[in-house]
């Protein structure tokens, strides 16, 4: 069941993933690399719950939810202005509807259409008899 020829593909194999995915086959190294990402993430909800009023908090998460990359580009952008000292106080609700209304005006449109085709000979039930 030891097969060497299936193990040398199968090392071979690992290790060209690894290096696609910019793994180093150290496990200590994902670990590393999530609580990162986690840090970072706890610094950007810390910045945002100073930032942004109760109201305003509300409304970006149910943008989120609905629009996700949107939402995330949103945050992205508060954390930014508040980073550069652009925020003087709490944004309101009012403030983050402007906020987005601009966001909006520079995303390109993307408009999908819905086609139906209906074809009364396929869908007429009164042939049947």
């Amino acid at each position: 069941m030891d097969d060497p020829e299936l193990e040398r593909i199968r090392q071979q194999r690992l290790a060209q993933l690894q290096a696609q995915h910019g793994g180093t086959g150290d496990p200590n190294h994902g670990k590393a690399q999530e609580e990162k990402m986690r840090a970072m993430e706890d610094a950007k909800h810390s910045i945002l719950a100073q930032v942004l009023s109760q109201d305003a908090r509300a409304r970006l998460n149910t943008i989120k939810l609905s629009k996700p990359e949107k939402g995330t580009m949103v945050e992205n952008m508060i954390c930014r202005m508040a980073q550069m000292g652009q925020v003087g106080g709490k944004i309101s609700e009012n403030e983050l509807i402007e906020l987005l209304q601009s966001v909006n005006q520079q995303m390109p449109k993307t408009t999908s259409t819905v086609k139906f085709d209906r074809r009364r000979a396929a869908l007429d039930s009164d042939d049947d008899f």
